[in-house]
């Protein structure tokens, strides 16, 4: 397979930079970008049905990996990333519901389903190397992390601010 430039390159230095360096978010913005591309061709009546659904979703595989890769513990990272790839797989529902309807051609649905599959399977194996790496387990163990529920105290002098009468 020939390497493909990436459609977004940090201008911070390679390998240190972050997220962006890694091969499924690369993939899942590829993704983003010619799933966008097609649904400028939706019909009009789509614009705030199938547009916005598989736009929504298409962006949510590219955040929810910013947002993993953000989190120090492991097992927080892979629930973001678990959201990542049910975000990509509800994309590829997305499309499959756009081929049905008969507004994507064969040829255009294969190469978005071959480039979901590459993604899925570059953020599964990502997801296998950060189960194995245990980030934060020998601080914090095998349990997610999370802070205690905070307990809000309304004074009576705050009462007006807020209808507490439901």
């Amino acid at each position: 397979m020939t390497e493909r430039p990436p459609l977004y390159q940090s201008p911070g230095e390679k390998g240190k930079r972050g997220f962006e360096d890694l091969d499924c978010y690369q993939f899942a913005l590829e993704v983003m970008a010619k799933v966008h591309a097609f649904s400028k061709t939706l019909p009009a009546d789509e614009k705030y049905d199938l547009y916005s659904q598989i736009h929504r979703c298409s962006k949510g595989v590219t955040g929810n990996i910013g947002e993993a890769y953000g989190r120090y513990h492991y097992l927080d990272s892979l629930h973001y990333y678990s959201i990542a790839r049910g975000e990509l797989m509800e994309t590829l529902a997305r499309l499959i519901d756009a081929r049905v309807l008969g507004y994507i051609p064969q040829p255009e649905f294969d190469s978005l389903y071959n480039l979901i599959r590459q993604a899925e399977k570059s953020l599964n194996g990502y997801m296998a190397y950060i189960r194995r790496q245990r980030a934060g387990s020998q601080e914090f163990g095998d349990k997610k992390v999370h802070e205690d529920q905070s307990i809000y105290e309304v004074k009576p002098e705050q009462e007006e601010l807020f209808d507490l009468s439901e």
